[in-house]
């Protein structure tokens, strides 16, 4: 499990390119038979992708949580991008077709993760938080998660938002999560940005195709920054600062939330004309 420290808006104003790609985007997430993890020092979250083909992956426990198992102090949840795959969680098995989610509580000592199909793999995103109180297993499928549709073509991001994991949804400790899909013809997420000093986030990019990208945008807001991006890569957003993007074509995006509340619409709106 790779581990990061935080940044301060001073820092980040000086960074070169690498600097700010080796700080905040996390690459290779999806690898074959593989769990891949970063802890990430930004309220503790750990952001992970698992790709099972050939065999079941397990959810280890890493050294640096000085646990006796993964989720002895925290929470996840769990998001499938790909094709039919089943975590199993204390020997319970949940099957989560594509944009499927499903939480897991702290206490719970066994997950594994599973494909239907090694020819159409599961992509298994994941984000964990610290907890204090055990929630139960709670699954929701993307046809039974909150939604809304915001924007219009005529600013192109017209767009349907999925909530699931948050105050009125699947319950938790402090973790939120959902995830957002583009219209055809529309490019833009989350503008006009917003940040919320109460809590970091994280955002993981799907069904960009391999010749596409995405120019997520980060900093403060009168010193923004960017970094390109490709398909199930993430990023990682510190509380100061703007979280938001521009595509090359349409695309969906997860995004999830760790801090001191779980309240969505606990944000600070910054005025597209303050941007610099």
């Amino acid at each position: 499990m790779e581990i990061r420290f935080a940044n301060s808006p001073n820092e980040v104003k000086g960074m070169t390119t690498e600097a700010l790609r080796s700080n905040f985007l996390i690459q290779n997430l999806m690898q074959d038979d593989k769990i891949s993890l970063v802890y990430s020092h930004y309220d503790r979250v750990i952001v992970g992708g698992v790709k099972p083909v050939n065999q079941s992956v397990h959810l280890p426990n890493e050294p640096e949580l000085r646990a006796e198992y993964f989720l002895q102090r925290r929470e996840i949840g769990i998001i499938n991008v790909g094709g039919d795959g089943q975590v199993s969680v204390d020997g319970q098995s949940y099957d989560l077709e594509k944009l499927d989610c499903l939480y897991i509580g702290l206490g719970k000592k066994e997950v594994a993760f599973t494909s239907s199909d090694a020819n159409n793999p599961a992509f298994f995103y994941i984000l964990s938080s610290p907890a204090h109180k055990e929630h139960p297993v709670q699954f929701c499928k993307k046809t039974d998660a909150e939604n809304a549709v915001l924007g219009s073509l005529e600013t192109s991001n017209e767009r349907t938002i999925y909530r699931y994991i948050h105050e009125n949804g699947l319950q938790s400790c402090q973790l939120v999560m959902g995830l957002t899909i583009l219209n055809t013809g529309s490019v833009w997420n989350t503008m006009p940005a917003h940040t919320h000093t109460r809590r970091m986030e994280a955002y993981f990019y799907f069904d960009v195709a391999t010749d596409q990208r995405v120019l997520h945008l980060m900093g403060e807001p009168s010193e923004t920054r960017h970094i390109v991006m490709g398909n199930h890569e993430a990023v990682v957003s510190p509380p100061w600062s703007i979280h938001s993007g521009c595509g090359t074509k349409n695309y969906g995006f997860i995004w999830g939330m760790a801090g001191e509340n779980y309240t969505y619409s606990d944000m600070d709106a910054v005025d597209i004309n303050d941007l610099k």
